[in-house]
């Protein structure tokens, strides 16, 4: 089979390798969809810890399939069904996993980022992924592209779930990429009274405001004033920072009002993760300040279920598709951040 591999710092190759072997207790799926990530663009930038020459990886952590083939012991799932693959998987003993956050596990793993990935035409899908519940069917209003995504969308369905997004909310979201607008897609679905975007970007704010009807942009080089006048002083409930940016997170103390809680979604490149935060704001308007990473199957599964039943469209945030055989010219465009979502489709 053919599988898009890292084998170090800028050295990705679409190679031929065998198609992985699966046990009594696993599953093989037929890849029909893998989306890019910003975490894919690092990994190929940067590597990754345990990647070389002799111990290459199949990158890719938002993958949608078809189930080729099942072990004999495995229950509950049969060959020819469409399903989307949640990618983070938990040891399934410790006090983490046990509560539903195997994601948070000391022991985690990931299909993609420490263990072979969605951009090859077939992934081995292991005991402890079956078990967990990593693998969701879908119906057939859903195409695979659009499930790819589910993976992106339950990890903002974690950071709105950490910051208690609400009913009747004022957001702000700062960052109008593809996850700025994915946290807007689900503050619409939920219900909140306004959605305020800040982007350094006129034009990416633009696409969200077009994306995410009624969203309003916010253009004054002054984010706190502006904030305040929209606001008429009330300043916003929910401040997501969905880019990384240390002035940002700064930033999202001045504009968070009364009892606000503040989400620190965006991470910061290391050495620039220092942050000077005025901690009077937080004391004296009673802020929340949260941080969330990566989705547990639960936050996937209700992403699923919001797009399956139509209240949640992320199909709008495919920009390009690409063949396996196109990876290369698919990272250029995604590092290039003209569009929003890049599809290998299989």
């Amino acid at each position: 089979m053919q599988a898009a591999r890292l084998y170090g710092p800028g050295d990705v190759r679409v190679c031929e390798c065998r198609t992985p072997e699966t046990g009594d207790d696993e599953i093989l799926l037929k890849t029909s969809a893998a989306a890019i990530c910003g975490t894919d663009l690092r990994m190929i930038a940067n590597g990754y810890r345990g990647v070389d020459e002799d111990h290459p990886l199949t990158l890719g952590h938002e993958i949608s399939g078809v189930i080729a083939k099942t072990g004999k012991n495995v229950r509950g799932y049969s060959e020819g069904t469409a399903v989307a693959l949640a990618p983070n998987m938990g040891c399934g003993v410790c006090g983490r996993c046990v509560s539903g956050d195997a994601h948070l596990c000391e022991k985690y793993t990931a299909f993609g980022i420490n263990m072979d990935g969605g951009f090859a035409e077939y992934v081995r899908i292991p005991s402890n992924a079956v078990i967990q519940g990593n693998i969701m069917a879908l119906d057939g209003g859903v195409s695979p592209d659009t499930a790819a995504l589910f993976e992106p969308m339950s990890c903002v369905f974690n950071g709105q779930e950490q910051a208690r997004v609400r009913l009747n909310d004022q957001v702000l979201i700062i960052g109008a990429g593809p996850i700025g607008i994915m946290h807007a897609l689900l503050a619409k679905a939920k219900g909140v009274e306004r959605i305020f975007i800040r982007d350094i970007s006129v034009e990416r704010m633009k696409q969200c405001v077009e994306l995410v009807k009624g969203t309003i942009a916010v253009e004054s080089d002054n984010l706190e004033e502006a904030v305040t006048e929209l606001t008429s002083g009330r300043l916003v409930d929910v401040c997501i920072t969905a880019c990384p940016s240390s002035a940002a997170q700064a930033d999202a103390l001045k504009v968070t009002g009364m009892n606000g809680r503040v989400l620190f979604f965006g991470g910061l490149p290391a050495g620039k993760d220092d942050v000077v935060l005025n901690t009077n704001l937080i004391h004296y308007r009673q802020l929340s300040i949260h941080g969330s990473t990566r989705a547990n199957v639960r936050h996937y599964r209700e992403v699923a279920k919001m797009v399956m039943a139509g209240n949640l469209d992320l199909g709008k945030l495919v920009s390009k598709t690409y063949p396996l055989s196109a990876f290369a010219d698919a990272a250029a465009y995604a590092k290039k951040a003209e569009g929003l979502k890049t599809v290998i489709s299989f």
